[in-house]
């Protein structure tokens, strides 16, 4: 083991410990991993809290899973070498279930709107990805239509993977990702968010470019686009509904209950 691999795994380790301290990860959940060359991968082992591992600990494998050294790593590998195969220029993959991300992700709901400046310029849209079996196949073909454009995904009742050039870069996106969930959520509760429109979010686009943010730029939705597709919209899911629209479906809900519930009202009979 060379110093600088020794490296790696301490960094992996923190991470590790980072996750589970801040409740991103519960008992044995999550796993990270780092690709060290184009053949080689260093992985979090199965059944091991991420807040007690060692550099010791870990297992080595190479780019089709196979062990190398270490002893048996995450069945959920496969999602991370799907990563590396699609995407030559991530290093490091994380996973976890964090509270808040993951809740969205348990609600089918992704976060991909633009709202919050630092997530425009950072992730851009954070798309849902449709269940996968966890263990299986499933898991990593789920991410096929996002991989490419993305850094950060949901996985439907699941958690989420974020991924990047090292394992800070990885790991901090899945930070911002909870923390962004926090604030949706929050706000959501206060009546919704604002989002933000075209010009603002060009502004931040370009700022991204003067950062040399490298990899993809997502689309997300802009607070004008959503107004637009709600004015043309004629699915009948964005209708806006008057208080005596309101006050008429809620006796025609309560005449159906008195229907199915009570019937002998119905014919004049009462207990």
């Amino acid at each position: 083991m060379t110093p600088s691999t020794y490296k790696i795994r301490q960094t992996i380790c923190e991470v590790g410990q980072r996750l589970y301290r801040f409740r991103m990860v519960a008992s044995n959940d999550g796993n990270i991993s780092y690709r060290i060359d184009d053949d080689h991968i260093i992985a979090t082992p199965t059944g091991v809290c991420k807040g007690d591992m060692t550099p010791e600990g870990l297992v080595t494998v190479d780019i089709h899973g196979r062990v190398q050294g270490g002893g048996h790593p995450s069945s959920e590998l496969a999602m991370h070498l799907f990563i590396y195969q699609q995407r030559p220029d991530v290093s490091a993959v994380v996973h976890a279930h964090p509270i808040y991300a993951t809740a969205f992700a348990t609600a089918g709901l992704a976060m991909n709107e633009c709202v919050l400046p630092e997530i425009v310029i950072t992730l851009g849209a954070i798309p849902l990805a449709q269940y996968g079996t966890p263990s299986t196949h499933e898991l990593p073909e789920s991410l096929r239509p996002y991989v490419h454009d993305h850094d950060a995904i949901l996985l439907a009742n699941h958690g989420a993977v974020t991924f990047g050039r090292d394992l800070w870069d990885a790991y901090f996106k899945m930070e911002r990702l909870e923390h962004y969930a926090q604030i949706l959520f929050l706000a959501r509760q206060l009546g919704g968010e604002r989002g933000l429109a075209s010009p603002e979010v060009e502004k931040l686009r370009e700022i991204r470019q003067k950062f040399g943010l490298s990899g993809p730029t997502p689309e997300c939705i802009v607070a004008d686009m959503r107004r637009q597709h709600d004015h043309d919209c004629t699915c009948g899911k964005h209708t806006h509904a008057s208080e005596t629209d309101i006050e008429r479906l809620i006796d025609e809900i309560y005449q159906e209950l008195k229907h199915d519930f009570w019937p002998e009202r119905r014919s004049g009979r009462s207990n």
